[in-house]
């Protein structure tokens, strides 16, 4: 499994999540302005007010995608195997491991790339967390059983 493929595949999904997003923003938005006003102003105004909720919604999704694209960004695809100085995982970091394959930058979960799972944590949640700082050998949980890490990449 190569790092620059794992990058590049999550800032396609990120970069789709966002797409969508605004589509959906903007057509919250056009529903709400196309509400006309009709002989029942409560009527006009509940409208109203759910297609603006809607556009808040997206906006919010669109705006999270984008902040997760810019912590992409700042990963060096080319500092292949990003680790801290002592040889620790760090933010970035491809760890293979008994349970699979796990990311270190955002929180997408299970994406599937060239026939491999890979799992894209946050090193917010708790198994980034618990992924965070560790060297090839040591152990860690998730799904409340004990795996090892096999390597860093």
């Amino acid at each position: 499994m190569d790092k620059a493929t794992v990058i590049a595949h999550v800032k396609a999904v990120l970069d789709e999540r966002m797409q969508v997003a605004w589509a959906a923003m903007e057509a919250a938005q056009e529903s709400a302005n196309d509400q006309g006003k009709s002989s029942m102003g409560d009527k006009y105004e509940t409208s109203r007010s759910m297609g603006q909720l809607d556009r808040n919604m997206h906006a919010r999704q669109y705006e999270q995608a984008r902040q997760e694209r810019l912590i992409l960004e700042k990963i060096g695809e080319s500092d292949t195997p990003t680790r801290s100085a002592a040889g620790r995982s760090a933010i970035g970091s491809l760890l293979e491991t008994t349970a699979g394959w796990f990311f270190i930058a955002v929180s997408l979960g299970a994406v599937k790339i060239e026939n491999e799972t890979v799992i894209a944590v946050s090193s917010s949640s708790p198994v980034g967390a618990s992924l965070l700082g560790k060297e090839p050998g040591t152990f860690f949980e998730f799904m409340k059983k004990q795996h090892r890490i096999v390597a860093l990449h």
